[in-house]
């Protein structure tokens, strides 16, 4: 295997945003437009998830798995129709949880995270 790369180290908290470990990158804390709908933070989650990946010449075609958290798990169909638009019928596979965000922004704030697996292949 080849070496383990990280990005965007955040020593206050104690992680990294994305690291590339041989054919995988592993991207975490991906959002976008804290504050807005969940509609809008969900792409927003997807842009930063795309900004992201370009740094290693990647782009969302690359996304193998992804891990969903809702504040609200009744925005699971919200959520599902940004994903048809944004991934067009290549939809990784996905976990869908629900959780209280309690550290972003009270309940105006945090609403959508997403993690992720991309896969670079040769």
């Amino acid at each position: 295997m080849s070496e383990i790369i990280r990005y965007e180290v955040n020593e206050e908290n104690a992680f990294s945003g994305f690291v590339e470990a041989g054919d995988f990158i592993f991207l975490s804390f991906c959002v976008g437009n804290v504050g807005g709908s969940t509609e809008e933070q969900v792409e927003g989650a997807l842009n930063n998830m795309s900004e992201r990946l370009e740094k290693v010449n990647l782009t969302l075609n690359s996304v193998v798995k992804v891990d969903v958290m809702l504040r609200d798990v009744w925005d699971i169909p919200v959520m599902e129709n940004v994903f048809k638009q944004r991934f067009k019928g290549n939809y990784p596979a996905r976990k869908t949880i629900s959780t209280e965000f309690a550290h972003k922004g009270g309940p105006n704030g945090l609403k959508v995270q997403i993690d992720a697996v991309a896969y670079k292949g040769k």
